[in-house]
């Protein structure tokens, strides 16, 4: 039986006791690229296992690294900023990080390299705004069906200033990076620039490796070019985007639980939700010296209005979240959410409304009332973070909730179920019959 048919069974529960979560997915992802690039061997310690890992691991073979996964790290000797062509078509599997970062890599060469991936990348995840910003440098760049993928990109880059749209913040950290190893100086025009904190976590990688770049407001970039970078030894940190999860499994169970080996200093952008649920009277005590943060029993929580385009992975959690919140909770700002691994707007809308939520989608978002859950039958539409959501939605409903294609949870939160087990929730995971 394929893994992505198991399916989860969830009854209300009480949690206590302390976790860690797994390592950050956009971090191991970034970690691998540039080592990719670099000069020599990187050493990239508590890499997440993840299958858009493994998928950029092959990726990064394809295009000439050396890469050997080891239980506790991952060696890339990397091409020095070469890139001469590709060994085979690259698979990019469900990641549209991998799509797009080795799209804009891709244009350093001058052979064609092909890149696909499953349904989901071949169409629903936006290419062709990166392939644009591609071809007004010269490049070879365009999808083989017209829109999504697969994509063909030949380079290599030219001179020239470079227009991206930039509501999705993938397509702008690929043209950065690519930039930064092409040969000529050039200066990136971002029109509505989104998801901020997601370019500047390429940015970070930027300044940790001696890059020059110039930032004006996300919106104008000038990238030197001709980047030269050595090898690095580098430590994944725990994924503040998977933090949500068990954060709002406690608050919304009324749940003691400790959250341990956070790092608050990493610049990812989802941490944002700690201060968001803390306005909405999360009893949330963040312990910066020890990385830890606890949840308290007595959390009584308010609706509100929150623009979550920084932390638009954020978007399906808020949606339970605001069942359980007095009041209204309005979420805006999230209409990139729609071009994810599903629209997770009218995903998590309809199948909340399953379980008596009242929410309504709007096009940036949705307003949800304070509602009285009841367990259901449940879709995750494949996507990892509505998977993630309707389960901790289970939690805290009445009667039993089931769960659907879970396998997908594999992406970001592999052993999810377990240690949720472990704290004492009443979850467990089926095979259909």
């Amino acid at each position: 039986m394929s893994l992505v048919s198991k399916y989860w069974k969830i009854k209300a529960s009480t949690l206590s006791g302390s976790l860690s979560i797994p390592p950050s997915k956009s971090q191991s992802m970034r970690a691998l690229i540039f080592a990719l690039l670099a000069n020599g061997k990187s050493v990239i310690r508590n890499v997440l296992n993840s299958p858009d890992v493994e998928a950029m691991c092959v990726a990064c073979r394809h295009l000439g690294a050396q890469v050997e996964c080891f239980s506790d790290r991952v060696e890339v000797h990397g091409v020095g900023g070469i890139i001469k062509g590709a060994e085979d078509v690259i698979q990019a599997g469900n990641s549209g990080l991998v799509l797009r970062f080795i799209g804009g890599i891709a244009a350093l060469g001058d052979l064609p390299i092909v890149i696909t991936g499953d349904h989901s990348i071949r169409h629903r995840r936006p290419v062709i705004p990166l392939l644009e910003a591609l071809n007004q440098v010269g490049v070879e760049a365009f999808s083989m069906r017209g829109e999504g993928a697969p994509i063909l990109v030949k380079g290599p880059l030219r001179a020239g200033n470079v227009i991206v749209q930039g509501e999705d913040s993938q397509p702008v950290s690929a043209l950065l990076i690519a930039a930064a190893f092409a040969k000529e100086s050039r200066e990136i025009f971002v029109i509505n620039a989104g998801e901020k904190p997601w370019v500047n976590l390429t940015l970070e990688w930027f300044k940790k490796l001696g890059i020059p770049f110039e930032n004006h407001n996300f919106e104008r970039y000038k990238v030197i070019g001709n980047a030269r970078i050595d090898g690095f030894e580098y430590t994944v940190p725990a994924d503040l985007s998977t933090l949500c999860f068990p954060l709002a499994a406690a608050i919304l169970t009324d749940s003691e639980l400790e959250i341990c080996d956070l790092d608050f200093s990493d610049p990812q952008g989802d941490q944002k939700i700690i201060s968001i649920l803390q306005q909405m009277g999360a009893n949330i005590e963040v312990n910066m010296r020890d990385k830890s943060l606890k949840v308290r029993r007595g959390s009584a929580l308010t609706g509100g209005c929150f623009d979550v385009n920084e932390c638009v992975d954020m978007t399906p959690i808020m949606a339970v979240v605001g069942c359980f919140a007095k009041g209204k909770t309005r979420i805006q700002g999230a209409h990139v959410a729609r071009t994810k691994e599903c629209d997770r707007i009218s995903s998590i809308v309809s199948e909340l409304k399953k379980m008596g939520a009242r929410i309504e989608e709007h096009a940036d978002g949705f307003t949800v009332e304070q509602s009285l859950l009841k367990g259901a039958t449940l879709g995750s539409h494949a996507d990892h973070r509505i998977a993630l959501s309707l389960a901790i939605a289970g939690l805290g409903s009445e009667g039993e909730t089931i769960v659907e294609q879970v396998g997908c949870v594999k992406k970001t939160y592999p052993g999810f179920c377990q240690q949720l087990q472990a704290l004492g929730a009443c979850i467990s995971e089926k095979e259909p019959t």
